[in-house]
């Protein structure tokens, strides 16, 4: 490391809790979702995956934590939330150390939980005062760790904002700006799109 606190490269250490998190989210993901609920056919989603409506109206209220260790059948999905956890997390928590890491990780998921449901509501609500009454947006669940991996994004951005990263291991960049280009694609996306998002829940990544 340089004077300036720079470092041309990451050092990808394995962190305890970044490794207990990558562990519980993948086997959640493969036994849980791929094995029992695709060929056994238990409905893992069905109880886990955050639904606004029912942690609105029936107070699910575990799914704005449990949602956050299931995604959809697309390995990218899993595969690029679990990079941004072992990379940007295993330093934070470096950093910060175990209880601390662990406590912004599920406070940043259960934070874009939250305010993913009230923005969806307020959605449905002042859209009903034109239309007719319209509860998709409430109805289709969410699942990913990316709220909680764009939290991180932050933290890093912040805390280790001058260092140069390698975007597809070409282009050199600080990582505050990496930061910036991630939040002002997903503030894009979601005035483009429905609050829901299409296929990506891009108010639950700015919560």
């Amino acid at each position: 490391m340089n004077r300036s606190g720079q470092q041309a490269q990451f050092s990808f250490p394995m962190t305890p809790t970044v490794k207990w998190l990558l562990i519980v989210t993948i086997g959640v993901w493969l036994v849980g979702q791929v094995i029992l609920e695709r060929y056994v056919g238990i409905p893992i989603s069905h109880y886990l995956a955050l639904y606004p409506a029912k942690v609105i109206y029936n107070f699910s209220i575990w799914q704005l934590f449990t949602y956050m260790f299931l995604h959809t059948d697309s390995v990218s999905h899993i595969l690029m939330n679990m990079i941004i956890l072992w990379f940007m997390g295993a330093e934070l928590e470096g950093r910060w150390g175990k209880k601390f890491f662990l406590t912004f990780y599920i406070l940043s998921g259960v934070g874009a939980a939250i305010i993913y449901c009230l923005g969806t509501a307020l959605y449905v609500f002042f859209k009903h005062q034109h239309d007719s009454v319209d509860m998709t947006p409430l109805l289709v669940p969410v699942m990913g760790a990316s709220g909680a991996g764009f939290g991180l994004l932050l933290a890093y951005g912040m805390i280790f904002g001058e260092r140069i990263i390698h975007i597809f291991g070409v282009f050199p960049m600080k990582a505050k700006y990496f930061v910036m280009i991630l939040g002002a694609i997903a503030v894009a996306s979601l005035l483009t799109t429905n609050v829901n998002g299409g296929d990506v829940a891009h108010l639950a990544h700015l919560g």
